[in-house]
């Protein structure tokens, strides 16, 4: 079971490994029993926690994919913060547990937060496909075109024109030229990835011009890279930076966040550095998506 989570994780990383993937600057601990882990990472969710760390449990949880990981994936749709319900339906929507399916439903409806109903909705579509089930019971939102009795695909309308301009790893350090470019490639490929994912982008110049969408190009820099020891843990910490600039290069905004990878430091082996380092720049870009996204579409059109 080990040897198969990691290979899932960190493909060639030593077997044995425990990796806590954490966004923002919160730490997730690590077990080697899973069910104790799940009821640490349960207990973070609590909201006496700071949002970074909720952030950062309910992506360790929604990343584990067991059935006992349900129950607070559930709970975690009722949070304050719209960033930890959206990571948390799109969790269940890969748990695939039909239990969920009624949570999702109302989430998908009734959530505050335009993000966060799109993620439960995709999530009621992939809980009800794993189950054999129509996913009838996502109600369109008022004003929106509804499905009827029979699910019908419609043509997905874009909503924001964004390129990715440039990747760079400007973090200080002895990373040599090689490293710094295999870094970049790897910031371009994640955030290409994203955008791929979601339907409501487009990086199309044609598909721009039809809808009457502004272009946003996104630089993204590797501010920081650092590998540090921290308590029991061998810790890769990754910051990036984001410049949002217009059709003609002025620039309009900018954001900022990071990931860390923690692995323990009795079964660390310097030799999986490299792969460490890319798990932390991958989960970096997923974790600055989403509010990437959101600040997009908050800033459409000005």
């Amino acid at each position: 079971m080990a040897r198969a989570f990691f290979r899932r994780w960190l493909g060639a990383a030593p077997i044995g490994a425990l990796v806590c993937i954490v966004l923002g600057m919160a730490a997730a601990p690590a077990f080697a029993d899973e069910e104790a882990r799940i009821a640490q990472l349960s207990a973070t969710m609590d909201e006496r926690h700071s949002e970074r760390e909720r952030i950062a449990a309910v992506t360790a949880l929604a990343r584990l994919g067991s059935k006992p990981t349900l129950k607070p994936l559930v709970a975690a749709l009722g949070d304050k913060s719209a960033t930890v319900r959206a990571i948390a339906a799109a969790g269940l929507g890969k748990l695939g547990h039909r239990a969920a399916l009624p949570a999702l439903r109302n989430t998908s409806t009734s959530d505050g937060d335009e993000l966060v109903r799109k993620r439960a909705a995709e999530a009621v579509s992939q809980v009800s496909e794993a189950n054999g089930i129509e996913p009838a019971a996502a109600a369109p939102a008022k004003g929106q075109a509804g499905f009827g009795n029979k699910p019908r695909a419609l043509d997905a309308r874009p909503e924001i024109y964004m390129v990715v301009k440039s990747t760079r790893d400007d973090s200080p350090g002895v990373h040599d030229k090689k490293a710094r470019a295999v870094h970049a490639n790897v910031l371009r490929s994640a955030m290409s990835t994203q955008v791929a994912s979601d339907e409501t982008l487009t990086s199309a110049a044609d598909a721009a011009r039809k809808f009457g969408l502004d272009l946003r190009n996104v630089d993204i820099s590797c501010v920081s890279l650092e590998t540090r020891q921290s308590g029991g843990y061998i810790e890769i910490e990754a910051q990036l930076r984001l410049a949002i600039s217009d059709d003609r290069g002025k620039m309009l905004s900018f954001l900022s966040g990071g990931a860390k990878v923690q692995v323990p430091r009795k079964t660390y082996d310097a030799r999986y550095l490299p792969q460490l380092r890319r798990e932390a720049l991958e989960n970096a870009v997923r974790g600055l998506f989403a509010n990437l996204i959101d600040h997009l579409r908050r800033n459409a059109g000005s």
